[in-house]
C-alpha cells in the first residue's frame, strides 16, 4: 500500500521523539522506491526469507530510500526550522 502511495506522490516526513527530554526532529523529504537487484542485495539479511519466502527476487520486497530536504527540532517547548544542505 505504501508503495503504491510513495510511487503516485513521493512527499514523506519521518518524525522522531525522545520522550525522556521532551525532544523530537521531524524530517520533510521524498521516498525513493528502489527495486534494483543490487539494492536489494545491499540490506537483505538472512532471516528476511521469513517475510519474503521468494528471497531478494520476491516481487513483494523492495527498499525504501528517504532523502530530507528540511524539518523541524523542538525542544523545550520550543521548535526551529531548518534546511537539509
Amino acid at each position: 500500500m505504501r508503495v503504491k502511495q510513495y510511487t503516485n506522490n513521493p512527499k514523506a516526513c519521518v518524525y522522531f521523539y525522545d520522550k525522556r527530554f521532551f525532544k523530537g526532529v521531524m524530517l520533510r523529504g521524498t521516498m525513493s522506491v528502489l527495486q534494483d537487484r543490487e539494492t536489494k542485495e545491499m540490506i537483505w539479511k538472512d532471516g528476511d526469507e521469513m517475510y519474503y519466502p521468494k528471497g531478494v527476487t520476491d516481487p513483494d520486497y523492495c527498499v525504501l530510500r528517504f532523502t530530507a530536504h528540511n524539518g523541524r527540532y523542538y525542544s523545550h517547548f520550543k521548535s526551529e526550522n531548518f534546511e537539509v544542505e
